[in-house]
């Protein structure tokens, strides 16, 4: 990385970074101590993973301006751990995780990417949007018309501020706004303080106290390698929408070892594992982040928060907060694809359904993701599968020329085969495959049992037009060419 690609990335938008960094910040407690309490440990854990994910990732990570920290994703794998062995194991299990992950970068698979079909990253980024208004919802129970009434001028202060000044992010102005009110009038509505018990203390290195024999390796791995797939997925799906928000481009292998960093980092400081959070990186962008700086500084401004000003902390009020997520909640849903429902390829619509019912049902975005990547690759394999024959039978001879067109492979084998009259009249037959492609042994199996088919019937069986790659996997795997039992094909 070069002096100018410093400059830029960290103090190219300095007031912009340290505004938006601001909200993010306040945005990320109600986030981690949720996600505690859904992995069964305190929420000190996930305020202490945030601030250590984040800070590390500004530094190490491959998208600038993205926000890493404890996830509900990969807290949802966690509880089983914490439950059946305890916090130690979990952090034991983080450290892993960052191992696993760091693996994975240096194998560069962040090049799998590219077989995510976009109706799959559409789905995925309406079922986030989903599970954030949803988790909201919890914070309405048992409130009065006060709760609804503060969100409601939440949302106002959020999309009406900008009209007056774009100078400071809408979302800051509203929380701050909406605590006034609520300290002032000395409304009755739940606060941040009311989640859960915030200490005042910056974590500490923590080595876990685990033995470390194979046993304890055999116990967290299954957790580690299941953390590690779902935090990089997620990593990666965030990166590439912050790419497209931005309209620039990331280092997505390099992003997969910072997460991998960030985790152990994290474990070593008390925190659980975590990933970049797409709710977190849309308040980020949409508030003026762009650079580093706005993901470091959200994580030194959380911790001055826990630390220094925990007193006002804890009188945010959760209107306010929720305000904010149902702003990304809306800026996150693609609207326009509820527009393209009726014009997209069906199998498109389908999949994109299929994905957000499956992240909604199961809260899992990692199954969502990848039940949607199979039904692409299943409606692939079908639109693909169809195999075109054109006959000819030359006059005054007994030959007959079959003319494939398509591809053959696992899926188009069966109606090749089936094609063909092996009790025909005739003592020659010629396949022309110029314009067919071979892919895989099924579609050599499919060709040895049409030749071998028609040399019991002693029918003679020309293979022409057979392209190079084609060619080079017959000589491989062909098996009538080497029968002693049978002819050999006259030619290919």
């Amino acid at each position: 990385m070069n002096v100018v690609t410093i400059k830029y990335e960290w103090f190219g938008n300095i007031k912009g970074d340290i505004l938006s960094g601001t909200v993010v910040a306040l945005a990320l407690i109600p986030e981690a101590i949720a996600f505690s309490i859904i992995a069964g440990v305190n929420p000190m854990v996930g305020l202490y993973a945030s601030f250590c994910i984040a800070l590390v990732i500004a530094f190490v990570g491959g998208r600038p301006a993205m926000i890493s920290a404890a996830t509900g994703a990969t807290a949802l794998l966690m509880g089983g751990l914490v439950k059946g062995h305890g916090l130690e194991y979990l952090l034991a299990a983080t450290i892993l995780t960052g191992l696993i992950q760091m693996i994975f970068g240096s194998l560069k698979v962040a090049r799998l990417m590219k077989f995510i079909p976009r109706s799959v990253m559409v789905g995925f980024v309406n079922s986030l949007a989903i599970l954030i208004f949803m988790a909201q919802l919890t914070h309405f129970k048992g409130q009065t018309w006060v709760m609804y009434t503060m969100v409601a001028g939440g949302l106002a202060i959020i999309y009406l501020f900008p009209r007056i000044t774009k100078a400071v992010p809408s979302p800051l102005v509203a929380i701050i706004v909406i605590t006034i009110i609520a300290v002032v009038t000395g409304a009755h509505v739940n606060t941040v303080g009311d989640l859960g018990q915030l200490k005042q203390a910056l974590p500490t290195f923590w080595l876990p106290h685990v033995p470390f024999t194979l046993e304890t390796l055999r116990i967290v791995f299954p957790y580690s390698l299941g953390i590690a797939v779902v935090g990089l997925i997620e990593s990666l799906l965030t990166a590439q929408i912050v790419d497209d928000l931005t309209d620039t481009t990331s280092d997505k292998n390099k992003e997969a070892r910072g997460q991998g960093i960030a985790n152990i980092v994290s474990g070593f400081f008390g925190g659980m594992a975590g990933c970049a959070m797409i709710g977190q990186s849309g308040i980020n962008v949409k508030s003026g982040g762009r650079g580093r700086l706005s993901t470091f500084w959200a994580a030194v401004f959380l911790m001055i928060l826990i630390v220094s000003l925990n007193n006002v902390l804890v009188r945010i009020p959760m209107a306010a907060l929720v305000a904010v997520m149902f702003m990304v909640c809306i800026g996150t849903f693609d609207w326009s694809s509820l527009k393209k429902v009726t014009v997209m390829p069906k199998s498109d619509t389908v999949v994109m359904i299929v994905t957000v019912i499956t992240v909604v049902a199961t809260d899992n975005l990692s199954i969502g993701v990848v039940c949607g990547v199979i039904l692409s690759a299943i409606f692939f394999a079908s639109k693909i599968s169809k195999v075109t024959f054109k006959t000819l039978s030359p006059k005054g001879s007994h030959r007959k020329i079959y003319q494939v067109s398509g591809q053959l492979f696992f899926a188009s084998v069966t109606d090749f085969v089936n094609h063909f009259n092996f009790k025909e009249d005739v003592t020659e037959i010629e396949i022309d495959l110029t314009h067919a492609h071979l892919w895989d042994d099924s579609a050599i199996g499919a060709i040895d049992k049409v030749v071998m088919k028609y040399q019991q019937n002693e029918v003679k069986v020309n293979l022409i037009g057979v392209n190079q790659d084609s060619m080079k996997l017959l000589e491989r795997l062909t098996v009538h060419k080497n029968s002693d039992d049978l002819e050999k094909v006259s030619s290919f």
